[in-house]
């Protein structure tokens, strides 16, 4: 613990609330708290996860790259998010087998947390940034090979539920141990309960890329809050989310069952300019990412710190609450028991913020990190 970054007295977010000390390590895990009398300074939070990412600080996650998968990981755990979850973006198949292969010794090291594949099996009405030439239906020759290929490293899919095949691949992913979301959707209410029946964990970002809510044909939105087998992902900033549907998810969803995600790209931390997603040229102007020439978004600038900021700062939720989401649910989601809350046992992971949230330091596997 040379060179410790913490408050005499912090305050400590653990699974049963808040506790005023400092943390005890010993090696890469944490051994307890000691708690201490008098003012708190500061907050103690679990590290960050994020399950839903294709880069950042110029780097990608979503090009195959692995030293450039290497530095994404680097930049975001600088922020506070010590697991990271690589997506990759709608491409053909033996562009996300090769990706799969080369990111595969990364998640073996623990760089990553593992490869989430946001489509191709996605609908071409609600693509959003996505190449539309190589969507198709979901096959499961193609979800078996790239399952085995990982290794154990594919951890979500993204699929939307109304696409032939959908529901034998939705079945076919919870049999193997991976996540399916459902996402990137032009689903109807019974199609999306449909896909929920068939093994789907999780939805993908949430009101962004799904047909919108109807007071008659409510769509994918009420089957997918209303239901307690879903994790719902929240982009906690004002260009994907308006404050007023954060606030509505979060109280709907609750905290246990919603996980907030950065969706950053390349540009996360840096200055307006052109980027890449995938194979897509983006353009970044006030820190907002869209398709070059359109206003399509294309992911976000944010990182999972500015996630926990807006849910708190924009959205009324308690440090507590938006923690949660930020740490526990997420790890949850991909059932990741090292990670994801101060206690003991698990990776000593933290991130160390002031009173008014902004980075002291961060903490990964015991060692803490240049911020």
């Amino acid at each position: 613990m040379d060179g410790v970054l913490l408050p005499a007295v912090g305050r400590i977010v653990t699974p049963d609330g808040i506790v005023n000390g400092t943390l005890v390590v010993d090696g890469d895990r944490f051994e307890g708290i000691l708690e201490r009398d008098g003012e708190p300074t500061g907050w103690v939070l679990p590290g960050f996860v994020d399950v839903h990412c294709h880069g950042g600080g110029g780097f990608s996650l979503a090009n195959g790259d692995p030293e450039s998968a290497r530095g994404a990981a680097a930049f975001h755990a600088s922020r506070g998010t010590t697991t990271l979850v690589a997506s990759l973006v709608s491409s053909t198949h033996g562009f996300l087998l090769d990706a799969t292969r080369a990111l595969k010794p990364l998640v073996a090291d623990g760089t990553l947390a593992g490869v989430h594949y946001e489509g191709p099996y996605i609908s071409a009405a609600k693509c959003g940034a996505h190449r539309v030439e190589v969507l198709r239906d979901p096959d499961l020759a193609e979800l078996t090979e790239l399952i085995e290929a990982g290794g154990g490293a594919v951890k979500m899919v993204t699929i939307a539920p109304e696409l032939n095949g959908a529901l034998e691949a939705i079945e076919f992913l919870d049999q193997r141990g991976v996540v399916p979301a459902i996402g990137h959707t032009n689903a109807s209410y019974e199609q999306t309960a449909a896909g929920i029946d068939a093994g789907a964990q999780a939805a993908t970002h949430l009101f962004n890329a799904m047909r919108a809510f109807n007071h008659r044909e409510p769509g994918p939105i009420p089957a997918l809050l209303n239901d307690e087998r879903i994790f719902s992902e929240i982009v906690a900033d004002p260009v994907h989310l308006h404050p007023g549907t954060m606030r509505f998810a979060f109280d709907t969803s609750l905290p246990a069952w919603t996980l907030l995600v950065s969706d950053a790209m390349d540009a996360a931390g840096l200055n307006d300019g052109r980027y890449l997603l995938g194979r897509h040229e983006v353009e970044v102007n006030d820190g907002v990412a869209t398709v070059a020439g359109t206003d399509i978004i294309a992911g976000s600038t944010i990182t999972l710190l500015d996630a926990f900021r807006n849910a708190v700062r924009l959205a009324g939720q308690s440090v507590e609450a938006a923690s949660q989401m930020a740490s526990a649910t997420p790890a949850e989601l991909l059932g990741l028991s090292d990670v994801g809350a101060i206690e003991a046992g698990k990776y000593a992971d933290a991130v160390v913020l002031d009173d008014d949230f902004d980075l002291v330091s961060v903490m990964r596997r015991g060692a803490w990190l240049q911020v």
